[in-house]
């Protein structure tokens, strides 16, 4: 039977008691509509994330299994190595952190996707990790060309765990080049493991797996008891994680880098 939160005093659930894979919403834990920072703490340090649609009260999740993202097994292709090459090289390519957070959530709340209607980041939920931003936990991560933001993406850090929430990408790469930064900056930072929560086939072809829930939990306890990055800047020398000069690749570095859409 699904768990309503009656107010914020209410714990989530124990998450064995989510709807099994044989159901119509397997993952469903609960449904409540607090989305304070301390409701979203307590969540995301549980393995527990919001998703609902527009009408829906807020709704609480927690798959099995769990789609993540080892960092060290990230996978690059050829042509996304020769893509990463060309900008790290370029000066008018750079990465930034945090620098347009309000941005960057309304192009993945906004964006048009392949197979969808509308957006599941709602206006509250939208509020909601904007105040949790704020308090230095939801960090975006940004793809600049030419002084202009094309890509990027956002998610929630807690001690030595990344949950990535969404991305959007307005030029070709821009977020796999988002992507990839993050991997660099995870790595540098030891944080080992990025949550992706549920698997698709692009996530699985750049190394994202699913493990069993309480495989992801066992991890997710040592993680959050982790410090936090102290510094979310990236530096250039973050690249230099994902050792692009590895293996064959006959682009040269002043190669044209991607350009944005638009004059």
């Amino acid at each position: 039977m699904l768990t309503w939160l009656q107010g914020p005093d209410d714990p989530l659930p124990d998450t064995r008691l989510a709807l099994p894979a044989d159901s119509e919403a397997p993952g469903l834990l609960a449904a409540g509509d607090d989305l304070s920072p301390a409701r979203l703490a307590e969540a995301y340090g549980r393995g527990i994330f919001p998703w609902y649609s527009d009408g829906q009260p807020v709704l609480w999740w927690t798959p099995d299994p769990r789609m993540v993202l080892p960092v060290a097994e990230f996978r690059i292709s050829h042509s996304l190595r020769k893509t990463l090459r060309r900008f790290a090289a370029s000066p008018d390519c750079e990465i930034r952190i945090d620098s347009a957070f309000e941005r960057v959530i309304a192009a993945c709340a906004d964006t048009p996707r392949d197979g969808q209607r509308g957006t599941w980041i709602q206006p509250a939920l939208r509020a909601a990790y904007r105040d949790w931003h704020r308090q230095g936990a939801v960090h975006s991560v940004e793809t600049w060309i030419a002084g202009r933001l094309v890509g990027g993406l956002y998610g929630v850090n807690l001690g030595g765990m990344f949950f990535g929430e969404s991305m959007f990408s307005h030029a070709t790469d821009a977020s796999k080049i988002a992507l990839a930064a993050l991997v660099a900056f995870c790595r540098a930072n030891d944080i080992a493991l990025i949550d992706c929560q549920q698997r698709t086939d692009h996530l699985a072809s750049l190394g994202g797996r699913e493990i069993p829930r309480p495989a992801f939990e066992g991890h997710l306890v040592q993680a959050v008891a982790q410090p936090a990055p102290a510094d979310w800047t990236y530096h250039r020398s973050h690249w230099g994680q994902l050792h692009l000069d590895a293996g064959p690749d006959p682009a040269s570095a002043a190669s044209t880098p991607p350009r944005p859409p638009g004059p």
